[in-house]
């Protein structure tokens, strides 16, 4: 399948990305190969695979117990805020 530019252009503006007018060409190269190798899959023979119904039907998650705790790295946690004041996180005023 081969994309031209105003195709490119259509799933640009649906995917609300911008891609120049000179990236378009190159764009639509790209997209066209990963849409050939896309179809090759096709080809593939699968008769003896049995369908999947998911990869994890087979592993069990931990069990944690449900206790209510503050984490206590409050700390830590507003080391990498860039404006902190006691012990919450300073944020720019929204409502006026």
């Amino acid at each position: 399948m081969s994309l031209d530019k105003a195709t490119i252009r259509r799933v640009a503006t649906l995917a609300r990305i911008e891609v120049p007018d000179a990236d378009l060409d190159a764009t639509a190269a790209k997209l066209s190969g990963i849409l050939k190798w896309i179809e090759q899959l096709s080809e593939v023979n699968t008769d003896n695979v049995t369908p999947m119904s998911g990869g994890t039907t087979d592993l069990k998650q931990p069990w944690r117990s449900d206790t209510v705790n503050d984490g206590g790295i409050a700390d830590k946690v507003l080391a990498n805020a860039p404006d902190a004041h006691d012990g919450f996180f300073g944020v720019p005023k929204v409502v006026e």
